[in-house]
């Protein structure tokens, strides 16, 4: 076992990850740019050891804008359906560098899992990623996977810019009347693109994920920066957080989003939407994707999907 270097983190593992992260932090994500920050995303994936096997598992399309997901199935009796929106700084991430996660998720809560690999900046910036999340929730909502053994009630999950895409879409969705999901989940989520809160500060660098990189992301996917104050980028800035479905936000207590994260439940909590929130302690920002990394991670995460099958119990 690795010797524990800093015991805020929450095993030997992550301190040893972190410790190796800070002594060779690598470039900025804005020297590197979106296209090799996915080529070399792709080949950490491809190193990962594969998730577990799950009964059915298949490529598709959803939604009259002809989305690309997977979806996972984890028996072939009917299930609800978790909606799955990957993270990445709304420039990488995909179907594979998250497909270990879903089926974690799959397996774990015995649900169905649609993973949505919408629109990703600078290619296509705001609102592009959001209209395909939107409309891929509608997709299953107005029964698209009804043929799949879908049934019971659909939840949206995010994490990281993921999250945020997810909160966009609960907002966008409830100010149009619907169908609103079941329920949301949130973990570690951007809520401000301003970056404005304190922990973007304190947690700058060292800790894995940059304030920097999370910087360059936002200028990715809205270039104008007077909009990432708008509640259509930023959800903490949203006026009115009522009328959202009940909610689970995790946090990390090292990760440069956490106050954001920790702000938006609070939000939530005062516009009475029933909220269920948990900052990890001793985790870091990605934890969902550390599981083969560290024990520690890997339970943070067992909890996120106890907290899916708790808050399905609840919905249906």
């Amino acid at each position: 076992m690795a010797e524990l270097i800093d015991p805020s983190l929450a095993d030997a593992e992550l301190t040893a990850f972190i410790e190796a992260v800070r002594q060779d932090p690598g470039p900025l994500a804005r020297a590197v740019g979106a296209a090799e920050l996915r080529r070399a995303q792709r080949l950490r994936a491809e190193a990962r050891p594969p998730g577990p096997e799950i009964a059915h598992v298949e490529d598709l399309t959803v939604g009259s804008a002809v989305v690309g997901a997977r979806l996972y199935r984890p028996s072939a009796g009917r299930r609800p359906l978790v909606v799955f929106l990957h993270g990445g700084m709304w420039t990488i991430g995909d179907l594979e560098s998250h497909d270990r996660a879903c089926r974690r998720l799959a397996r774990s809560t015995d649900t169905a899992v649609l993973s949505v690999d919408f629109r990703r900046a600078p290619e296509h910036p705001w609102p592009a990623a959001v209209d395909d999340c939107v409309d891929a929730i509608r997709w299953a909502a107005a029964g698209g996977v009804s043929s799949a053994g879908i049934a019971g009630p659909i939840v949206v999950m995010g994490d990281s810019s993921g999250g945020n895409l997810a909160t966009l879409a609960c907002l966008r969705l409830r100010d149009e009347g619907g169908p609103l999901p079941a329920a949301q989940i949130l973990v570690y989520p951007n809520t401000d693109l301003t970056l404005s809160c304190p922990s973007t500060r304190s947690k700058a660098t060292g800790w894995g994920l940059t304030t920097a990189d999370v910087a360059w992301g936002a200028e990715q996917w809205v270039p104008d920066s007077s909009r990432r104050a708008d509640p259509e980028v930023s959800p903490l800035y949203a006026a009115d957080l009522g009328g959202l479905p009940p909610t689970v936000v995790v946090t990390a207590e090292h990760d440069p989003l956490r106050d954001e994260g920790d702000a938006y439940a609070a939000r939530l909590a005062a516009a009475n939407v029933p909220v269920r929130h948990r900052c990890e302690a001793g985790m870091v920002h990605g934890f969902l994707t550390l599981d083969t990394l560290s024990p520690a991670a890997a339970a943070a995460g067992d909890r996120v999907f106890a907290d899916v099958t708790d808050m399905l119990d609840q919905v249906r």
